[in-house]
């Protein structure tokens, strides 16, 4: 098994991000072209604390190796299934995701969790990401190590544009609600619309 992990701040506050999240892959973010689809499965809150649980696939456009998809046979797609925390209380989002494409090959299991920045959790996001990869290849010790490592170093390469999709993510849903916030201030300013309600 290898283990990748990583940690960042972004300069939105836990609100931004958490909200913002459900729009991470979409015309927002110009870094995901490999996202096909994001079909939500199901959507609960727990009445006693408030969690909200979202069950999704994702479908992605598949990324692996040519060597690989030529010994276990290709496919243009992958699956991904996520399960995500949302706690308003705690102030946490936490994402779960495993591959469910060559799932008896490899397991790829990735925990990501946003809360606020311990620094300044008023203003700052605190990002940590952590994958455990492990290939199911028998005997192949060498073959297992290679796709271990390729795994690896494509979340490292990922990383980056992850961080930079998400920020123009976050900048976009700030300006949108910005301009949704002036709107309304606008209606109730309006003598005309006051009047046009009564």
């Amino acid at each position: 098994m290898k283990i990748f992990q990583q940690q960042t701040d972004f300069d939105y506050s836990w609100e931004e991000v958490s909200t913002a999240n459900w729009r991470k892959y979409g015309p927002w973010n110009e870094k995901t072209p490999h996202v096909i689809a994001v079909d939500t499965l199901s959507r609960t809150v727990d009445p006693a604390t408030g969690i909200l649980r979202t069950e999704r696939l994702i479908t992605c456009q598949q990324s692996a190796p040519k060597w690989v998809t030529s010994i276990l046979g290709g496919s243009e797609t992958s699956l991904v299934y996520e399960t995500s925390y949302v706690d308003p209380t705690e102030k946490k989002v936490t994402m779960c995701s495993m591959n469910m494409t060559y799932s008896d090959l490899i397991s790829v299991r990735e925990t990501c969790t946003y809360s606020p920045s311990s620094a300044s959790p008023h203003a700052k996001t605190t990002f940590q990401q952590r994958a455990e990869i492990t290939a199911f290849c028998g005997g192949w010790q060498k073959i297992k190590n290679s796709i271990e490592q390729f795994t690896v170093d494509r979340f490292q390469q990922n990383a980056a544009k992850g961080k930079e999709g998400f920020e123009m993510v976050l900048e976009r849903a700030r300006q949108v609600f910005s301009e949704q916030r002036d709107l309304i201030r606008l209606q109730q300013d309006s003598k005309i619309l006051q009047q046009a309600r009564i």
